[in-house]
């Protein structure tokens, strides 16, 4: 499994907030989806044969909101 960290810009309430998780969620070959709406992030864990950081954008900035990798430094394999 492996773990990125996302930025996510333009969530201004925890329904927002729920409206990326969900959606993230729908993503194939995503395992865990954390979203921190005071963070403006998500760390998503996924199937790398599964799903990428595209799959994640494309699914995110179809709800209207900017997406990218986060400059705070985290990145893992997870097994």
């Amino acid at each position: 499994m492996h773990t990125d960290r996302i930025s996510v810009k333009g969530m201004k309430d925890e329904n927002d907030a729920e409206k990326v998780s969900k959606t993230l969620h729908s993503v194939w070959g995503i395992q865990q989806v954390e979203v921190s709406l005071l963070k403006g992030e998500a760390l998503v864990s996924y199937d790398e044969k599964a799903a990428s950081f595209v799959d994640f954008q494309q699914a995110i900035r179809d709800l209207g909101y900017e997406v990218a990798f986060s400059d705070a430094p985290f990145h893992a394999d997870l097994k």
